[in-house]
């Protein structure tokens, strides 16, 4: 029996995604082999990457201008890679501190510039997103980055910084395909794919043309953005099952209705969610509700006590991993688009249940 799974990454996928896949395990469409047997340049996997680009440039309406890559490292690696890819001349970039995922990238930056933090939410413990009035940016800087959803604090931003003539630099790693965006307000959009997207193994970045020409000489060849798009993400052998099961989740998203149609499913399941935090004393969500992320809610029982015996009844109802990362505690149930809103409705009558046991 399939549980409900709240992993925060790897993350659950699509059951239509997953039987496909099973499906043509050992026979793509007639070809006599499984994707992950084919050479990454014949003519049966070109055609799978090209198709899995086109329908991600299709949900995104990515302009043309952009450049879409699929490599191999996962966001931490793109840590490294965002200043390697785009200092150029400078030396310094701007950068965001909403939380745990901000923090890596400035410290991964460090390595190669001077990171300046801009704005901090650490004066509240990583509960929101310090509006822009606030922020003291560089107007020298190579670009200014941003994490729009902090996967382990729950903090999601839900406007688009202007960063002037500053290439605006975003990891949308846990909410990327949960809901529209416009592409064209960021320079560089990256993230891993194994929370909306995928499994892990795959990374995609989305990139400005005009940004291409700014490599540091010292930047390894297959992560060079500008030889990886004249490669079409084919410098090295790509992540080729990642990019496959890639391309069954776009052509589901696309079959759900798109994006404005899965952002309404993203909205009721995590109303929902909230509604029940903010409706009983017994559980607490931490986030300014200006701020609260659809995709991953962390929260606290009244008595941490209780932990070990919530997470026990809740495995016995076949809800997993809503254990709280370990540098904050608690719960978290991330609920990504994979997760239907049955899942989530599981989860509230759970809690209640358990309030009325323990309460």
């Amino acid at each position: 029996m399939r549980v409900f799974n709240f992993s925060a990454g790897p993350a659950a996928l699509p059951e239509p995604v997953l039987r496909r896949a099973a499906d043509e395990m050992l026979d793509w469409q007639g070809s006599g082999m499984g994707v992950m047997e084919m050479s990454h340049r014949g003519k049966e996997f070109t055609a799978i990457a090209a198709k899995a680009e086109a329908d991600f440039r299709a949900l995104l309406q990515i302009p043309a201008n952009y450049q879409v890559l699929f490599l191999q490292g996962g966001a931490l690696a793109m840590n490294a890679l965002i200043p390697m890819n785009l200092l150029g001349t400078k030396t310094s970039a701007d950068y965001v501190n909403t939380g745990e995922w901000s923090k890596k990238s400035i410290q991964e930056a460090r390595k190669y510039c001077r990171a300046n933090v801009i704005a901090s939410a650490e004066d509240r413990n990583f509960t929101y997103v310090p509006p822009q009035s606030a922020w003291t940016p560089d107007p020298d800087a190579a670009y200014l980055h941003i994490c729009t959803n902090e996967t382990i604090g729950g903090v999601e931003y839900f406007w688009t910084p202007d960063a002037g003539d500053v290439p605006l630099v975003a990891d949308m790693s846990s909410h990327i395909l949960s809901r529209p965006i416009d592409v064209a307000r960021y320079s560089v959009i990256y993230g891993g794919a194994q929370k909306n997207i995928g499994p892990a193994g795959l990374t995609f970045v989305i990139v400005r043309d005009d940004l291409l020409e700014r490599a540091l000489p010292i930047t390894p060849s297959v992560f060079h953005w500008k030889e990886q798009a004249a490669a079409g993400s084919m410098l090295n052998t790509p992540p080729t099952y990642g990019i496959y099961i890639a391309g069954l989740v776009f052509e589901w998203l696309l079959a759900q209705g798109g994006l404005a149609a899965i952002e309404r499913r993203n909205i009721a399941k995590a109303t929902l969610l909230y509604d029940c935090l903010d409706g009983s004393g017994f559980y607490a969500s931490p986030v300014d509700p200006a701020c609260r992320s659809r995709m991953n809610i962390p929260f606290f029982l009244h008595d941490a006590g209780l932990d070990a015996a919530f997470l026990a009844g809740a495995r016995e109802n076949g809800l997993v991993q809503l254990k709280g990362h370990r540098v904050v505690g608690g719960m978290r149930a991330s609920i990504y688009n994979a997760m239907p809103i049955e899942g989530v409705q599981a989860l509230v009558d759970y809690m209640k249940e358990f309030e009325r046991m323990y309460g």
